[in-house]
């Protein structure tokens, strides 16, 4: 063989193993892909929050990231800073980030439509929690507020004397002027307290669920009512600021104090003495169950329209095996 055909031979042996080398490669970098379950696509979950300056919605949030983070989910989470207008313009950013589906802590019921109009033209299914709203969703997943009010009116009656028996006055502590929690958590305290003929409410100005607030409006009605013999208030930080001017009035041993929300601050009150009872409202467990519930929308598993996060009380009975000094609120076991 001449000199340039043995060449042009091992040249093409060459060239043959080389192709033949990548060929034996390329499998493995397809087959063996890095996502979990086989190279199912992640699903990414957008959520729009209406604050992020609450502690509850702080740790709903940290609840809703500890669940995708256990379901391998990706979470994007936006803060509409109680602004409707942040919040439309928010979803729309979700939206062409490219999410699978949509949690919405909606800022306005009403005023959200535009929202829930962009991810309907875009068929991403929208999962609302904690507030709802008017227009119809996938599912909404919060707490029955009216019932807390109907577990904290049971408890405000066993501690004022019992059913049919109970007797004294009531100072309610009120949430923000029309609002849809304020609304039932004043009515469903109502409907159990109202039956007793023996107990008086008498309902304080708006205090919008903060303590400093609620602080003033309690001295003056303290100052109006000193024969006051229970407190209820629609959150526990309103409650504890009524604690406060009890306090410093030295009148605590007087007068019970019934909240809502199980706030740890109030569930270590309830361990303490100076605290009667709240009702449970676990955000971090709710964010928990919203990412699980918008998950399944997302695989088009069925899914009740409305999924309960549950509650109950917390009184002397309880307090000391559901206080944790680490969690802001007290978490459902």
């Amino acid at each position: 063989m001449k000199k340039g055909n043995k060449l042009f031979v091992v040249s093409a042996l060459l060239t043959s193993l080389v192709f033949a080398g990548c060929s034996s490669q390329q499998p493995t970098a397809e087959g063996g892909g890095t996502n979990a379950g086989g190279g199912d696509k992640k699903i990414v979950i957008g959520f729009s929050q209406v604050t992020s300056e609450s502690p509850f919605y702080t740790a709903l949030v940290d609840g809703a990231k500890a669940e995708a983070q256990k379901q391998g989910a990706e979470l994007v989470v936006m803060d509409a800073q109680n602004d409707i207008e942040k919040q439309n313009a928010d979803v729309q950013d979700l939206i062409t980030k490219g999410i699978d589906v949509l949690i919405l802590n909606p800022t306005n019921p009403t005023a959200v439509v535009p929202a829930l109009n962009a991810a309907k033209q875009a068929n991403i299914q929208v999962v609302t929690v904690d507030r709802p709203t008017e227009e119809k969703v996938a599912a909404f997943v919060g707490r029955d507020n009216k019932e807390m009010g109907r577990i904290a009116g049971k408890q405000a009656v066993a501690l004022l004397g019992g059913e049919g028996k109970a007797t004294g006055k009531v100072i309610e502590l009120q949430g923000d002027a029309g609002g849809k929690v304020m609304m039932d958590r004043h009515d469903g305290f109502h409907e159990i307290v109202g039956k007793e003929s023996g107990v008086k409410i008498v309902e304080g100005p708006y205090a919008d669920y903060v303590r400093a607030k609620a602080v003033k409006a309690f001295q003056d009605l303290l100052q109006a009512n000193p024969d006051v013999n229970l407190v209820y208030a629609h959150n526990d930080d309103m409650a504890l600021g009524a604690l406060q001017v009890l306090e410093q009035a030295k009148m605590l041993d007087k007068v019970k104090i019934v909240g809502i929300d199980g706030l740890s601050e109030a569930v270590k009150a309830i361990v303490d003495g100076k605290y009667s009872a709240t009702v449970f409202n676990d955000p971090t467990k709710l964010g928990s169950i919203v990412v699980d519930t918008a998950l399944k929308v997302a695989k088009g598993e069925q899914v009740p329209e409305y999924v309960d996060g549950g509650t109950g009380l917390i009184d002397a009975s309880n307090a000391k095996d559901v206080y944790n000094e680490k969690d802001v609120f007290a978490q459902m076991k």
